[in-house]
């Protein structure tokens, strides 16, 4: 059987994880086999990770949306629900926005609804 050399392939293999692994603290970044579990341990979380930030984002934005709700004496669940009942189709990143930057037109929206039912 013929010898077959791999050193540039299992070098490729390697400095690719080592460039995946930079910036690891200690033998993290530095020795391959350690560097190896990390890289994928760090591609598991970062999966779940966008995964999860999408859940965290609506939560700030319900959070949010509730908060400046509040001051006009209407809950968050009643204030969705006279959107609906309006057909005011605004998704709740939208309705975030406009409560944190824009205060006046988000209190408008809310008077508007209230006057509708």
């Amino acid at each position: 059987m013929v010898r077959v050399k791999r050193g540039n392939v299992a070098r490729k293999r390697r400095k690719k994880i080592l460039q995946l692994a930079k910036g690891y603290r200690g033998a993290h970044s530095r020795l391959f086999r350690v560097a190896n579990q990390q890289v994928m341990k760090a591609l598991r979380y970062s999966y779940v990770g966008r995964k999860q930030k999408k859940r965290v984002f609506r939560k700030l934005w319900i959070s949010r949306i509730n908060a400046s709700a509040r001051q006009k004496d209407i809950t968050y669940s009643q204030l969705i629900n006279s959107f609906k009942q309006s057909k005011i189709n605004l998704n709740r990143k939208m309705l975030a926005q406009m409560a944190v930057l824009d205060c006046s037109s988000f209190y408008k929206l809310i008077d508007h609804t209230k006057a509708l039912n």
